[in-house]
Formats: structure tokens, C-alpha cells, sequence
């Protein structure tokens, strides 16, 4: 079957799937969207809320219904956010490992019975486990299988840095690449403002406080733990990653942003998925970008490799 062109398909109707619902329909880029939850009364009360917000003008008359995985065989994009997620309490995404393996596994095990054509958007925890593990398991196409990953702690670093140096996060340029979550690790000799090199941003910007590496890179991974102890989960950030990505998708924009990809021999390894500047389009993954990277982030990278692989060989992948 061939794919329908801005076809999409929601698998999780909890926080985040629904935050992913509101999100998409206010880009006005979407003509059909299904969604697939285990109680279909929770999802058809994602479904019948979100439909009533196409009635407003400033509103696309997007088709919007609860659906099963039939419905995966001519989408476009699937984004899976099905699984338990990190509640107050907890600070380990890789908590959620052994449970979300089981969730997933059903999920894939549905998906891959109709499509192996849709661009698959995993957002469920840990999410570049999950990514690597079922790729492998099922042979998914690499380049169409890929999780949000450090896109959103990408965007928290650009805010933070942005916000100290008095500019536009949209004027930083600066990757938080590897794991989402404890490894993860900002190559520092690529992050410049408007061109302007890190090691220069103290002097031309004047930021309201000396710039701490290592103060800005731990407050990048404690953020969303803080975020879920205030407010008991997150979904606006992680949403509006998703929807960067479907985005780019159906606009085949091409722009180069971090996701979670299994690798192939970038930096010499083939056994993870870890996030790594891509550039993403209507086919989804067309190139990884192998970024420079100097002393400092080559021993990041080594360390983020051998947390993910432990952690890979504990589910025996």
C-alpha cells in the first residue's frame, strides 16, 4: 500500500501523546490524524477534544479519529509514545527500561505487520534503547526509525546559553549530543553564537554571569527531572520536538537537527543509538553528521558508548 502523504498516526494517548495532538494541529500541516491507545475510550476523548478545536478559524479542517494498527499501513509518520513515562520520584530514565521493552515490543510487533514504509518518531523511554533494540529486532529501515533524543535538551542549552548572553536562542548554534539522559555531552568546540566561537562569547556578548561548562551542561539534564518534580510530568517540550521533526517531514525541509539514530560506523561504532546531528527530510534520516570533535569530546563520546552498551546488554542486545 502506498504511503498517504501527511497521514499521521499517534500510538499512546496519555500526557505526551495528547500534548503531541494539540501541538501538530496547531502547525496546520497535518490532513489526517489516528490515534491508537490500549483504552480506546481514553483516546477517543483525545480524539473528540482535540476535533472540536478545527471549528475555529485560525483552525485546519484536519481529519482527526481513534483508530487501530490497520490504520499504520499507508502512514506517513508514526510517533510512539506508549509506555509508562518518569514520574515524581524518579530521576533514571533507564527505570523505565525493562517495562517500556515489554509495551514497545507489542507496539513494533503491530507496526511491522502493516508498514515498514512510515517514518517511525519514538519519544518512550529510554528512548535510545528502545530505538536500537528494535530497529535490530525488526529490521526496521535505519533511516526511518528514530527517537526525539536530544533534540529538546538541545533546545534547553541553546535557551540557557541564549538567556545568559542576553540573545535569541534561535542565534545559538549548539548540539547536546549522545545519550537523552545522564551521558549525554555538548561538544563545546563546535557551539558558537552567529558565528562567534564559545571561546570568544564571554567577550563579545558580555553574559550576565561567567559561563560554567559544566554548570550549563548539568542543568541541561537535571531540567526535566525538576520539570516533573514541579509539575508531575513533562509534555510541552517534548512535544514540540516531535512535531520539529514531523515538520520537517512533510516539508521535506532538510534541516539538520540532533536525533537518536542507530549508528554505522560514525566515530567508529555500530552497536547504539545515541543522538547525532542529522538532516532530516521526507525520507527521514538522509545523512548523519560526523561533527569534529576535539579531546574533550571524544572522551564524552567514549563514556556515553559504554554507559548505553552496559545498559543494552542488560535487556541482552
Amino acid at each position: 500500500m502506498s504511503v498517504k502523504s501527511g497521514k499521521l498516526v499517534i500510538v499512546g494517548a496519555g500526557k505526551v501523546g495528547n500534548a503531541v495532538l494539540d501541538s501538530v494541529l496547531r502547525l496546520s500541516i497535518i490532513d489526517e490524524i489516528v490515534v491508537i491507545n490500549r483504552n480506546r475510550d481514553k483516546a477517543l476523548g483525545a480524539v473528540l477534544d482535540a476535533s472540536h478545536t478545527t471549528a475555529f478559524e485560525y483552525s485546519t479542517n484536519t481529519s482527526i479519529r481513534v483508530g487501530d494498527y490497520p490504520d499504520c499501513a499507508d502512514a506517513q509518520i508514526i510517533v510512539v509514545t506508549a509506555g509508562p513515562s518518569i514520574v515524581k520520584g524518579e530521576y533514571d530514565r533507564s527505570i523505565l527500561l525493562k517495562r517500556n521493552i515489554e509495551v514497545m515490543n507489542g507496539v513494533m510487533a503491530n507496526i511491522t505487520r502493516y508498514t515498514r514504509e512510515a517514518i517511525l518518531i519514538i519519544i518512550s523511554n529510554p528512548l535510545d534503547i528502545l530505538t536500537y533494540y528494535f530497529q535490530k529486532k525488526y529490521n526496521y529501515p535505519v533511516d526511518r526509525i528514530f527517537g526525539t533524543g536530544t533534540l529538546l535538551d538541545t533546545a534547553r542549552f541553546n535557551k540557557m546559553l541564549g538567556d545568559l548572553c542576553g540573545v535569541d536562542a534561535k542565534n545559538v548554534t549548539g548540539f547536546v549530543l549522545g545519550e537523552h539522559g545522564e551521558t549525554s555531552f555538548i561538544p563545546w568546540n563546535t557551539v558558537n553564537i552567529v558565528g562567534v566561537p564559545f571561546q570568544e562569547i564571554g567577550e563579545k556578548f558580555k553574559p550576565s554571569v561567567p559561563i560554567d561548562k559544566e554548570k550549563l551542561l548539568n542543568e541541561t539534564k537535571v531540567i526535566g527531572p525538576e520539570i516533573v518534580q514541579l509539575k508531575g510530568y513533562t509534555s510541552a517540550g517534548v512535544s514540540l520536538a516531535a512535531c520539529r521533526l514531523i515538520g520537517a517531514i512533510v516539508r521535506n525541509e532538510r534541516c539538520v537537527v540532533p536525533v537518536s539514530t542507530v549508528l554505522r560506523g560514525q566515530y567508529g561504532i555500530d552497536d547504539v543509538a545515541m543522538s547525532m546531528p542529522c538532516i532530516i527530510g521526507s525520507d527521514g534520516i538522509s545523512r548523519v553528521i560526523e561533527l569534529t570533535l576535539d579531546e574533550e569530546g571524544r572522551r564524552d563520546l567514549e563514556v556515553c558508548h559504554a554507559h548505553l552498551r552496559e545498559l543494552l546488554e542488560s535487556v541482552g542486545a
